[in-house]
C-alpha cells in the first residue's frame, strides 16, 4: 500500500485505502522540522514511527508513537468535517486541555512544533529579568533530548524550522540576548541516579554563579526523564524559592507527559511553567508540544524576541503575550491535527479509573520481569536513587509506565552503540522499543539499554479487557520481544551467546 508517493507496507488493514487516508498521512508528516519527514520506501520517520496505525508490536512511548486505529479514525472524521480556522482550532484545543487537566483561566497555553521548541517559550518569559541575561540550568541533558542543548542556549537546533525557514544549527535566535547554560547531571559517573538533595545543592551553586554575573537563573525541573526520573523534589524547589526569591524561575520538563493532574497543579501553584508533548506517553503523532504557564508569568513577560518569527505562528502563542501579533499569521494544519490527536488520547486516558490503571501496571511489571529480566539475566534501571524507593509510591503512574532495561550483559548490546544497532534491527523487524539512553556504565563506557514503555492508548485498550486477558496479552508481548532479541543475537553470529526465552 502507498499514499502520495510514500509506501506504507505495514499500515493496519482496517484503515481505508483512499484519498482521505493519503491526505491525512501527508498532513500529519508536514509542518515540522526535518525529523518529521517520512522515508518514501519505509513510510517511517527517523525514529522508525509513522503517523498512522501499523502492524507492529510497539512499546516505544518514551521515544515516539505510531497512531492508534481509534485516533486515526477520529482524525478522518475531523478532516471530513473540515478544519476550522487555525486560531479558532487552537483556542478550542486550549479549552479541552484546561478541562482535561482541570485548569482554570489563570494559566495560558502556548503551542510549539516540538518539545525542543518549547525551550524558546521559557527563555522568552525570562528576557529582561536581569541586566546580564539568562543562566539556563538544565538537569541531565542526556535524558531530556539532544536538541534541547541548542534551544536551551537560545540557538537554532536544526537546519530548518517548522515554518520551513532555513537556519544554521547552533546560531543564536535573534532577541534572546546573553544566554549561558549549565548541565547538572542527574546520574553519577557510575550511572546511579543522584538524590534530590545532591541535585538541589548543585542547582544552588549555579544560581549563585548567575547572581554573580547579574543573570536571572532559570532552573529546569525534570518530571519524567528518558528513564523516568523526577528531580528535584517539591520540598527542594520550595527551599530554593525561599532562598533566592525573584532571582530564580522554574520550568518543568514533563515532555514525556508522564504526570498526574495533582502533580501538574503542584508545579503551577509554585509559579512554574510546565512543558508537555503529545508524542510520547500521550500517544499522539510526533511532533507537537505545549507549555502551560501561569497567567501572571505571561503578562509580565517582555516582548517576544524577533527571531521567534522564524519558529512560531501567531496563533500558537497566547494573546496576552506582548509581541504576539508580530508573529506570522499563517496556518499549520498538520500541526493542528497532531495536537488534535494527542488531546483525543489524553481525554480518553483521563477517563480511566486509577485503580484499574494500577492493576494493568502490576501485570506490566510482572511480564517484564518474568519474560525479559529474569530469563535473559538482565537488570532494570530504576527511576529513583538508592534508598529512595518511596519516590515510586509518590509517583506510581508516572514511574511505572516505563521500564529501562540494562542489556549491557548481553554480548550483542555491551555498549550504548551496540544497543542502538539492536534497537534499529528490532524496529525494522516490527518490534518498536524506546531508544537506548546513556544511564548505565560498563568498563568506563556507556553500556547498552533498551526501554519498554506503555502509552495512553495502550492503557486505554488494556483497561477495557478482563484482568486475565491483560496478563496474557502482556506476557505474550514480552515473550515475543525476548525472542526477537534472541533472534538478533543469532543473526549476529555469536555462537557462544545464549539467551533464554
Amino acid at each position: 500500500m502507498g499514499h502520495n508517493g510514500i509506501k506504507t507496507p505495514d499500515i493496519v488493514h482496517d484503515i481505508a485505502d483512499d484519498e482521505l487516508t493519503s491526505e491525512l498521512i501527508s498532513l500529519l508528516s508536514s509542518g515540522g522540522d526535518a525529523r518529521i519527514t517520512l522515508n518514501p520506501e519505509t513510510g517511517l520517520n527517523k525514529y522508525y514511527s509513522a503517523p498512522y496505525p501499523r502492524q507492529t508490536l510497539a512499546y516505544a512511548s518514551s521515544t515516539a508513537n505510531d497512531l492508534s486505529p481509534e485516533a486515526f479514525c477520529h482524525l478522518r472524521d475531523v478532516l471530513t468535517a473540515g478544519l476550522p480556522d487555525y486560531a479558532v482550532h487552537l483556542d478550542r484545543l486550549r479549552t479541552r486541555i484546561r478541562a482535561t487537566y482541570q485548569l482554570g483561566e489563570d494559566v495560558d497555553i502556548i503551542f510549539a512544533p516540538s518539545g525542543t521548541d518549547l525551550e524558546y517559550v521559557a527563555l522568552a518569559a525570562m528576557i529582561g529579568k536581569a541586566s546580564g541575561g539568562i543562566h539556563n540550568i538544565l538537569l541531565g541533558a542526556d535524558e531530556v533530548g539532544s536538541g534541547c542543548i541548542h534551544s536551551a542556549h537560545g540557538c537554532f537546533f536544526a537546519e530548518e524550522t517548522a515554518l520551513g525557514i532555513a537556519t544554521e544549527k547552533g546560531r543564536p535566535v535573534a532577541g534572546f540576548g546573553d544566554v549561558s547554560m549549565a548541565d547538572v547531571p542527574v546520574r553519577c559517573t557510575a550511572g546511579q541516579a543522584r538524590c534530590s538533595e545532591t541535585i538541589s545543592q548543585a542547582i544552588e551553586q549555579e544560581i549563585v554563579l548567575a547572581q554573580a554575573s547579574d543573570k536571572h537563573a532559570l532552573v529546569h525541573v525534570v518530571h519524567g526523564s528518558k528513564t523516568g526520573l523526577i528531580l528535584p523534589e517539591l520540598s527542594e524547589i520550595d527551599a530554593l524559592k525561599a532562598k533566592f526569591g525573584d532571582d530564580v524561575s522554574f520550568v518543568v520538563d514533563a515532555c514525556q507527559a508522564r504526570i498526574t493532574i495533582p502533580a501538574l497543579h503542584e508545579y503551577l501553584v509554585r509559579g512554574a511553567m510546565v512543558f508537555l508533548t503529545g508524542s510520547k506517553f500521550m500517544g499522539g503523532a510526533p511532533f507537537n508540544g505545549w507549555a502551560i504557564a501561569p497567567r501572571d508569568m505571561v503578562e509580565g513577560a517582555a516582548t517576544l524576541p524577533a527571531g521567534l518569527n522564524k519558529v512560531f505562528r501567531r496563533a500558537e502563542f497566547s494573546k496576552g503575550w506582548a509581541g504576539q501579533n508580530t508573529l506570522s499569521k499563517g496556518e499549520n494544519p498538520g500541526l493542528a491535527l497532531r495536537y488534535e490527536v494527542s488531546i483525543f488520547e489524553l481525554e480518553r486516558f483521563q477517563n480511566l479509573e486509577v485503580e484499574r490503571i494500577a492493576q494493568v501496571l502490576d501485570s506490566f511489571e510482572t511480564a517484564v520481569i518474568g519474560k525479559l529480566v529474569e530469563p535473559m539475566g538482565i537488570k532494570l534501571v530504576r527511576p529513583y536513587s538508592q534508598g529512595q524507593e518511596n519516590e515510586l509510591r509518590e509517583h506510581p503512574i508516572e514511574m511505572r509506565t516505563l521500564e529501562t532495561l540494562d542489556v549491557s550483559s548481553l554480548e550483542i548490546a555491551r555498549t550504548f552503540d551496540d544497543a542502538q544497532v539492536v534497537h534499529r534491527k528490532l524496529a525494522l523487524s516490527g518490534i518498536r522499543l524506546g531508544q537506548p539512553v546513556k544511564c548505565v556504565r560498563r568498563n568506563d563506557a556507556w553500556g547498552g539499554t533498551l526501554r519498554i514503555g506503555l502509552s495512553m492508548p495502550q492503557l486505554t485498550r488494556l483497561c477495557a479487557l478482563p484482568v486475565r486477558e491483560v496478563e496474557e496479552a502482556l506476557q505474550q508481548d514480552m515473550q515475543l520481544i525476548a525472542e526477537s532479541i534472541a533472534k538478533v543475537a543469532n543473526e549476529e553470529n555469536h555462537p557462544t551467546q545464549h539467551i533464554a526465552c
